[in-house]
């Protein structure tokens, strides 16, 4: 049977189908996203099949997309190991019993947003920081009696700042390769708008935290907290420190990210037996499964019993599910036949950018992982960049900011998924709260209607 090529009305039913299954599972059916995941697929798979695609070449299209995920999915697993091992090392419970000391509650978000940033900028990776740092300020906020909420929205804020502008982010990499423009001149397009997003997002949260402090825990509730964790802990920074130090200073090196979180976990797990009591069974088990700590504070002894292989398999299991489908819509070619459409009716240069942000996070919600969302809309904006005598580093750009910024906004995502697993609270908690990732998109396409931080391609020359 000959396969029939895609047209635009025949995209748009597969996806309004999709974006309908979805919204019931989410909304209806009490988020049994797995579930509704799966009929996804079989509901594209039909589509697929009545174009004319055999099945084995439908089951090669998932195989492909789960193939090409894989780096994402060891990762995956790394950071169940490494949570469990920087518990019962100590790592985490000393960073938040030194943090509760100077992180004051009026300081905290402002202070921990523009950390993780840094850590994110010279790791170049959101989830690395997400997993160390973003789960020790969820147990200083947890400590302070800080909402949730906003500490989640506050570390993945920082943390996509800098998976989104290090030169040795993988994302960063892969936007200006795809987009054909020099890495250096694709970062420093980024700046223009994303740099005026964190000083806004920096004074928001500085805003919020003021606000807040009066809300949070009382010092007795705090010096109480410092007092189990002391007891039940070897809180000494020159020992438990380690495991965070090797990590960064791996990444840093630019090691692949599964040989800097091995030696993390490895680190970790042997000051754990060494300075913490732990045992060799107990060390085994909570790498599997970790349990709740013993200091007597609920809240405390429940994230410090967070971690290992298992607490991943939620997170892991819907990825690889979204990931499928996503290979039938690219592979089928539902995903160029929709952005085809759209880009043919685009004339202002303000529409194109509003576009581009727009298709990044409609492709990077269909196919549930980044990689191929920032390929895709490159090369499909592409032309229509040139056309208009606009630099590719804009392309580029705008690429990160509908793709990289917005995928961990969205649940099903790989990067939405070990978020919400990561920091124990759901996308939909975080996401509104979230900043930079909510406003940096909107900046950019502010600022695109405005004619600024628009680079021509003849020229070079920023437009005012």
């Amino acid at each position: 049977m000959t396969e029939k090529k895609v047209h635009f009305l025949h995209a748009l039913l597969v996806f309004a189908g999709l974006f309908a299954l979805i919204a019931t599972g989410m909304f209806v059916l009490d988020h049994l996203l797995h579930v509704v995941l799966f009929a996804g697929v079989v509901w594209t798979a039909l589509h697929a099949t009545y174009l004319g695609f055999r099945y084995e070449t439908i089951r090669a299209m998932m195989s492909s997309a789960i193939s090409r995920a894989l780096p994402a999915i060891y990762i995956f697993l790394l950071i169940g190991l490494v949570i469990a091992a920087l518990m019962k090392s100590g790592t985490v419970a000393t960073l938040i019993y030194y943090g509760l000391d100077w992180m004051s509650p009026a300081v905290f978000l402002p202070v921990g947003f523009v950390l993780c940033a840094l850590m994110s900028l010279l790791t170049g990776t959101s989830w690395g920081t997400v997993g160390t740092l973003g789960v020790v300020f969820m147990g200083i906020g947890v400590a302070q009696d800080m909402p949730l909420y906003w500490v989640a929205g506050m570390v993945v804020s920082g943390a996509t700042f800098g998976d989104k502008m290090s030169p040795v982010s993988d994302t960063t990499n892969l936007a200006a390769m795809s987009a054909e423009t020099d890495l250096y001149a694709h970062i420093r397009s980024m700046m223009m708008t994303t740099i005026p997003t964190f000083v806004i997002v920096t004074l928001i949260f500085a805003g919020v935290g003021f606000g807040l402090s009066s809300e949070a825990g009382d010092s007795a509730q705090v010096a109480n907290i410092q007092v189990a964790l002391a007891d039940e802990f070897n809180l000494n920074p020159l020992i438990t420190i380690w495991p965070v130090v090797v990590m960064v200073l791996l990444s840093y090196r630019r090691v692949a990210a599964e040989v800097s979180m091995t030696a993390c976990v490895a680190v970790a797990v042997v000051i754990a037996l060494l300075f913490q009591d732990v045992t060799f069974q107990e060390m085994s088990q909570a790498l599997w499964s970790n349990k709740a700590a013993e200091t007597g504070v609920e809240n405390i002894d429940q994230l410090l019993g967070r971690g290992g292989l298992f607490s991943m398999a939620w997170t892991l299991l819907l990825a690889l599910i979204a990931i499928a489908l996503g290979g039938i819509l690219q592979g089928a070619g539902f995903v160029l036949a929709l952005l085809g459409g759209l880009v043919a009716v685009i004339k202002r240069t303000g529409s194109l950018v509003a576009a581009t942000i727009g298709s990044g996070l409609l492709t990077v919600a269909a196919l549930g992982e980044g990689y191929i969302a920032i390929i895709l809309n490159s090369q499909v904006f592409k032309k229509a960049y040139e056309r208009k005598g606009i630099d590719s580093a804009v392309l580029s750009r705008s690429v990160e900011e509908g793709v990289t910024l917005l995928a961990g906004l969205i649940p099903w995502t790989t990067a939405g998924a070990f978020y919400a697993a990561t920091l124990g609270i759901s996308v939909l908690e975080f996401a509104p709260y979230a900043l930079l990732n909510l406003l940096n998109p909107l900046v950019a396409i502010v600022f695109a209607y405005l004619g600024i931080a628009i680079i021509r391609s003849a020229d070079k020359k920023i437009k005012n």
